[in-house]
């Protein structure tokens, strides 16, 4: 299982928990690399995680 962190540094902050067999390392990590270099970094996110089949759960606060 691996957490995902959003932090604006402002006033949003998000953490997502992903597990299953789609949630491998190197999976997670090219996604949010792509997500990154987007202008709407949420939006890039999501579609980048559904491409791969990696579901994800918001973590408890």
């Amino acid at each position: 299982m691996f957490e995902i962190v959003y932090d604006d540094g402002v006033s949003q902050r998000m953490v997502w928990r992903a597990a299953g067999p789609g949630a491998a390392e190197p999976r997670i990590q090219e996604a949010l690399r792509l997500a990154v270099d987007q202008a709407r970094v949420l939006p890039a996110l999501y579609s980048e995680l559904r491409k791969r089949a990696i579901s994800i759960e918001a973590a408890p606060r």
